[in-house]
């Protein structure tokens, strides 16, 4: 597989294979895909089901950056909105794909959004940074501050998903991608940095700095006995 292939965010390739192998034949008209740098992913969901894609973003750079993307893939829009306060009616979507994106202080929001917007039946595929323990040092929850995350503990995750009215279909544990994540993460930003334009530098340099100082304390700080990636496929109760 070539570098530009892989989906630059925890869980890589693994969580798109995973929803394919298991939604393979299903009919996705409309899907929503949730997040920065989840372009690759939305191309491949358009690429195997024919879906119409909507990507939400949360910043304007990330807007820019995700249009540039997807400029050759018609049926794949960007929008810049608020995770837990789309504009998108009631029961609409067939499919909504969170890639390591909505493990966030506001995550009780933004599920709740994701329900009113997903049609009764209709798919949730989501990925959760989840805490390995429930007593983590230091160093790991400066992690979680600076990134704004809220992880789960990782055996409340099917609990805490039920209790919101999903029906769980299948689960796979996605925390042996996020060594490679790190790593090629870094490979691929330095790699890219000399070729980048100056509005792009900032941009990216934002993103490698934080990828940087996360990468060190995964691989080398032992964080990766405290952090670790979770992968669900559910749906959504029929009233």
């Amino acid at each position: 597989m070539e570098k530009s292939d892989i989906i630059l965010l925890p869980g890589l390739n693994r969580q798109v294979r995973f929803l394919i192998q298991k939604l393979i034949g299903k009919n996705l008209l409309n899907v929503l895909v949730i997040g920065s740098f989840s372009e690759l992913a939305a191309k491949k969901i358009e690429a195997k089901f024919g879906s119409n894609i909507e990507i939400i973003v949360e910043d304007y750079d990330s807007l820019i950056n995700s249009k540039y993307i997807i400029r050759n893939s018609p049926k794949i829009n960007v929008k810049l909105m608020s995770y837990d306060s789309t504009d998108y009616p009631d029961n609409h979507f067939d499919l909504v794909y969170a890639q390591a994106s909505v493990s966030l202080s506001k995550r009780n929001k933004i599920i709740k959004e994701i329900k009113r917007i997903l049609l009764p039946g209709g798919y949730f595929c989501v990925s959760e940074i989840v805490s390995l323990e429930k007593s983590v040092p230091r160093f790991v929850n400066d992690i979680y501050n600076n990134s704004d995350l809220l992880p789960l503990f990782k055996d409340d995750i099917e609990r805490y998903y039920e209790a919101r009215k999903f029906n769980i279909i299948a689960k796979e544990n996605l925390s042996s991608t996020l060594k490679e994540y790190f790593t090629t993460s870094l490979e691929t930003y330095n790699r890219i940095d000399d070729k980048l334009q100056s509005h792009e530098k900032s941009y990216y340099k934002k993103v490698a700095n934080k990828i940087k100082h996360e990468s060190n304390a995964y691989l080398k700080l032992g964080a990766d006995k405290y952090i670790g990636l979770i992968s669900l496929l559910m749906t959504k109760e029929k009233n």
